[in-house]
């Protein structure tokens, strides 16, 4: 498998927000969102071994793990390793760009084992005819379903997919970061919107918007 990093640090998003979390990122992404904050995963990386992989994740202390990219659902590997820190009592969270069928996915034993974060890209973006909806349907109430809000316009788009797609899991919207996030909360609290604020916490702690953190 071709990997960009491995690092450990707080999950700074949905709702595992605040735990220790071990990051595995994988190179390559087929999207290419206009507010994309980890270019650097698109190409660069190295070959490992799942074994590697393993091997690595063992010097932290911590069994919460996030599969993560780029697009992580791009290599073929990604579903056997899963499985793998499964087998080795990792909590797993898969997060997922909205654009490759999550089917597999929720195949995998023991059946809902896999936290999947799966987000659905905005008009911002550029990417939102990308979007592959029938994942949604596959999404369980462990599950997070996410929208990177921009600006209004955003905001009505990803409202009209809640309303109709009705998502049984727990729905986030996160402000572009650097975008204050007033607007984005009065709206949700104007209509009474059954979404939660995501704020990036791992941006705020560190302060900055590097890799590994």
């Amino acid at each position: 498998m071709k990997i960009n990093e491995i690092f450990y640090s707080i999950q700074g998003e949905g709702k595992l927000t605040g735990y220790p979390t071990i990051f595995i990122r994988l190179t390559g992404c087929n999207l290419r969102c206009k507010y994309c904050d980890t270019k650097y995963a698109y190409y660069d990386g190295i070959e490992m071994q799942i074994k590697e992989i393993l091997s690595k994740i063992e010097n932290y202390p911590c069994k919460n793990v996030c599969v993560t990219g780029g697009e992580p659902l791009l290599q073929k590997e990604t579903p056997t390793l899963i499985k793998k820190l499964l087998d080795r009592n990792y909590k797993v969270c898969l997060e997922t760009n909205g654009s490759i069928d999550i089917s597999d996915i929720v195949k995998i034993e023991p059946k809902d084992a896999v936290v999947i974060s799966l987000d659905i890209k905005c008009p911002s973006s550029g990417m939102q005819d990308k979007m592959y909806f029938e994942n949604v349907k596959y999404l369980g109430e462990k599950d997070q379903l996410k929208f990177i809000i921009s600006d209004r316009d955003d905001y009505e788009y990803a409202k009209s997919i809640i309303y109709k797609l009705k998502p049984k899991c727990e729905i986030f919207m996160q402000p572009v970061w650097g975008w204050k996030p007033f607007k984005l909360t009065r709206w949700i609290l104007d209509d009474g919107l059954n979404a939660r604020l995501s704020l990036q916490l791992h941006k705020i702690i560190f302060e900055n918007n590097k890799k590994g953190v």
